[in-house]
């Protein structure tokens, strides 16, 4: 590796952990000051603004619209989440068990980020890892650089304005290249990422402790007692807000065939196109290259660039999204797969239990243990789910973009960063959120003694199993 390059990374982090060191004792208060001038640094009208068009300018992804909602949206959340938890000192108490939790930072945090937000994702995970005493370096997206490195910059700016070490974030260098965000693993004391796979596998070989997200890819199925209108709108609001950029946009839907109808027209009705089969062959064959790679020319585009580029002639002029009819799931049917477009799959299914099938094998083909959904008034079929899928997060009539990753009438934490567990090869399954930077010592008192009897514990196993056995 470049010398340059690692002496780069290692000033960075030495003035890393100066700016850490200048929070050793500082008091909760003062650290939500601090936390609280991250988020306005792009919480801020002008600055969510120009950081909405830049990143559009920058990677040609999404809409500047909906990315001004997100940076404020995804923000102000976090914020909200953070000021209601304790970081500094004592943040739990349990004199039955004679313990008391001490939170410690863990250190400098390397945070991958990807192109599709690099504004919002960098912003939640400074915010985060500061609340807990951290300072951050953000190894952006190439295509991201100068949208991540302006954000770094306004957060900057309000660390100074509260005199706060404004080396608490920092970014790596232009131009941003594998070796760089490599060394930056290495010498960090943890990575998160949020990305491609390439980099989560990458930060998990790299001898730092980490944490990564899996593949989005998410299956909704469309019930028989579900709100039809409620249902086309939510998920026609959650599937083009930011052109479908979001990993928790919905990729699929399982309708059942009595409401399959009726689904569709609601559909339409929200500016929803169903393609002929022909068109169905074009867009599978443009939307993705021969070596199965989505087309980067038309992911994450503005409507009329898709109707253009597939040829749909037919489509309305208030077409707002286009959905594909299909039967097949797996690598034959790539449109059963992640799209980060304003395409969605439509399946049927003849009940429930199919619809639970059909989930099932979409989410064993791609995004595993990410999420799925449902729209229903069944409580006991969004329970079934809930049993019986390995998926960290089921959502019951909501619009998935707004709330898996959080939201203000979802009890999910606010991030940008969503945990797969083992099954998408993750280490967390949930979102990521500030107790994942920070370290905990537990101070231990005696108690009076927690010790059952060995009958309690081994009577009825020895009688079931080893009768003439006696304790």
């Amino acid at each position: 590796m470049d010398d340059d390059i690692i002496q780069s990374v290692e000033e960075l982090v030495r003035r890393s952990r100066l700016a850490m060191a200048e929070l050793v004792d500082a008091e909760q208060q003062r650290v939500d000051e601090i936390v609280t001038a991250i988020a306005w640094a792009i919480y801020e009208d002008g600055n969510a603004a120009e950081l909405a068009n830049m990143a559009v300018k920058d990677t040609r992804l999404g809409n500047a619209d909906d990315k001004i909602i997100k940076n404020k949206r995804k923000t102000f959340g976090t914020l909200r989440d953070l000021m209601r938890v304790r970081t500094v000192g004592v943040i739990e108490e349990d004199p039955a068990r004679g313990l008391v939790k001490y939170a410690k930072p863990v250190g400098v945090v390397a945070a991958l980020t990807p192109s599709t937000n690099p504004a919002a994702t960098p912003a939640n995970k400074c915010m985060m890892a500061v609340k807990c005493r951290n300072g951050v370096i953000v190894a952006p997206s190439p295509a991201g650089w100068n949208t991540t490195y302006r954000t770094v910059e306004l957060i900057r700016e309000q660390l100074r304005l509260v005199k706060a070490p404004p080396d608490l974030v920092q970014v790596l260098p232009k131009p941003v290249s594998r070796q760089a965000t490599q060394a930056l693993m290495k010498a960090a004391d943890l990575v998160v990422v949020t990305g491609s796979q390439n980099n989560v596998r990458s930060a998990y070989s790299s001898g730092t402790p980490a944490i990564g997200v899996g593949v989005g890819n998410v299956p909704v199925i469309i019930d028989t007692s579900a709100d039809i209108e409620l249902a086309a709108e939510r998920i026609r609001m959650s599937k083009t807000f930011d052109n479908g950029t979001s990993c928790s946009s919905e990729n699929s839907v399982i309708v059942l065939d009595s409401v399959y109808q009726a689904m569709m027209e609601a559909f339409q009705r929200e500016g929803g196109y169903i393609v002929t089969l022909e068109e169905k062959e074009r867009i599978q064959s443009m939307l993705w290259s021969e070596d199965g790679a989505i087309n980067r020319e038309i992911i994450a585009k503005d409507i009329d660039v898709l109707i253009g580029y597939f040829g749909l002639s037919e489509a309305p002029p208030d077409t707002k999204f286009i959905i594909v009819e299909e039967s097949g799931i797996g690598a034959d049917y790539p449109l059963s797969g992640e799209k980060l477009s304003l395409v969605l799959t439509c399946y049927r299914a003849q009940n429930f239990d199919e619809a639970k099938s059909k989930v099932k094998d979409i989410l064993k083909y791609q995004g595993a243990g990410h999420s799925c959904g449902i729209h229903t008034s069944m409580e006991d079929h969004a329970r079934t789910l809930a049993e019986e899928l390995d998926v960290v997060r089921v959502l019951v009539n909501q619009a998935h973009t707004f709330g898996n990753g959080g939201g203000f009438t979802s009890g999910l934490n606010f991030t940008l960063s969503m945990g797969c567990g083992t099954w998408g090869g993750n280490s967390i399954t949930e979102n990521l959120n500030y107790r994942h930077f920070l370290n905990i010592t537990h101070l231990s008192t005696e108690i009076p003694e927690d010790k059952p009897s060995e009958e309690s514990l081994f009577g009825e196993f020895l009688k079931n199993h080893h009768p003439g056995y006696h304790l």
